[in-house]
Parts: C-alpha cells; sequence; structure tokens
C-alpha cells in the first residue's frame, strides 16, 4: 500500500513517485513560495497543477488535504519520525522544510525567531494588501471605476509595506544580513510578491516603485538564483 493512500487528493492527482513531496501548486507569487524554497534545499518532489480555472481548489480531494482551498499545500511522505504529513499554508509549508533540512533559516533561536516574524510580516501584510491592491488596480478596475478609495487604500497601504522594507533592506542585502548564507525563507516568502507588482500588475508607476531602490535590487537578486528560475515555472503550464 502507498505510503500516500490515506490522503484523498491523491486519487485525483496520483504520484507518479510516492517516495517524494508531493506539491499542488500554481505559478503564483503564494506558490512559488514553496517550489523555490524545494529547488533551493534540493530536495525532490513532484509537482501537481491545481487549475484555477476548473476550480480544482474547490473539489472534495483537494479540500481533504487543504479545507481553506488555497495553494500550495504538500504531502510529505517522510515526515516527522517518518510518518507522511500533509500540509497548507505557504509560511507554515516554508518553516516546516527549513527545519526538517536545517538550511533557509537561522539555528540559533534569536535569529530562528527574527526570520519566522518577517515570514510572518509577508502572510499577515504582504499577501493580503497586495494582492487587494492588485484586485482592485487590475482585476475589477471596472467595477471601481467610479470610486477610487478602494485602489488608493490599498495603494497607500502597499508604498507603507514597501517603505518597511526598504528600511531593513537599506543597508544589508537580505532580509536576514549581508552575507550570501543570510538567505532565507524570509526572503522567499517576500520577494515573489514584490515582484509580482510588476510582473502581475504592471503597478510600477501607480505605486512609484523607483522610491524603493534597496527593494527592487534586493528583488533582483532574489529572482536571478537558479532555484528562483526554475520555481517560477511550477508547476508547468498545462
Amino acid at each position: 500500500m502507498s505510503r500516500l493512500s490515506e490522503f484523498p487528493i491523491t486519487q485525483r492527482w496520483p504520484a507518479e513517485n510516492p517516495g517524494v513531496i508531493q506539491l499542488y501548486s500554481l505559478p503564483t507569487p503564494n506558490g512559488v513560495k514553496v517550489s523555490i524554497a524545494l529547488e533551493e534545499m534540493e530536495l525532490p518532489y513532484e509537482a501537481h497543477r491545481v487549475s484555477f480555472e476548473t476550480d480544482d481548489q474547490m473539489t472534495p480531494e483537494f479540500l481533504s488535504l487543504n479545507p481553506n482551498n488555497k495553494i500550495p499545500a504538500i504531502i510529505d511522505p517522510d515526515g516527522p519520525e517518518g510518518q507522511p504529513i500533509g500540509l497548507f499554508e505557504s509560511g507554515a509549508i516554508l518553516i516546516y522544510l527549513a527545519e526538517k533540512t536545517g538550511r533557509l533559516m537561522p539555528n540559533d533561536p534569536v535569529g530562528r525567531y527574527e526570520a519566522i516574524q518577517w515570514v510572518m510580516f509577508q502572510m499577515g501584510g504582504i499577501g493580503p494588501m497586495f494582492g487587494q491592491f492588485g484586485h482592485f488596480y487590475k482585476f475589477a478596475a471596472d467595477k471601481v471605476a467610479n470610486n477610487p478609495y478602494p485602489v488608493q487604500r490599498y495603494t497607500n497601504e502597499s508604498r507603507r509595506l514597501l517603505g518597511v522594507l526598504e528600511g531593513r533592506l537599506r543597508d544589508r542585502k537580505f532580509i536576514m544580513g549581508e552575507e550570501p548564507s543570510d538567505y532565507g525563507i524570509a526572503d522567499i516568502a517576500i520577494f515573489p510578491w514584490v515582484r509580482g507588482l510588476s510582473v502581475h500588475y504592471a503597478a510600477e508607476d501607480v505605486l512609484k516603485l523607483s522610491d524603493f531602490p534597496a527593494v527592487a535590487a534586493w528583488v533582483e537578486r532574489c529572482a536571478d538564483r537558479p532555484a528562483s528560475v526554475k520555481g517560477f515555472a511550477v508547476p508547468a503550464a498545462a
């Protein structure tokens, strides 16, 4: 019997290699956080595309793994004490993978919690606020054409958050420090969302991204890493 057979999601997305981590995702700012981390950590994994176009995320099989119907989610067949574990919420997955491998997060307790706080900064601030900005600025622009309040509200909040990042990165190359070894899950959690302001929302002008040069340089450093280039394309287009 497969170690993954207890997970109903594998009935809809069968595992070709049930011995490796199973990733259920899309190449969105949230989704690529996990694929980039897996590539950085050199963990073997198998990616499954959860298509929003066909509402895959609303199927009983997907909801059995993530009742909140959001990507990404994973199953690790070799979890704690060698038992399979399923996880959702990208921040939780990043912390789990860092602790599993001993990579991309400081080992000392103070550094560990400092990194986690920046992951939570993304989860509670960057992700929700940038997402709302993108929704009203690009995807629902026709619905708020006569009401500038939503776009202005989330423009202001997005710029405020970018200012927080600018202050953090003004004297360092990565969230946790200056050295290449300081790159970690805090960077991976945040930079795809900042990159998305240009790549997905084409919002360089309205957000005046040129006001944040340290952030722009950091995004370029992170995005140019080989693991990032690979992770951006996972799962592959159908």
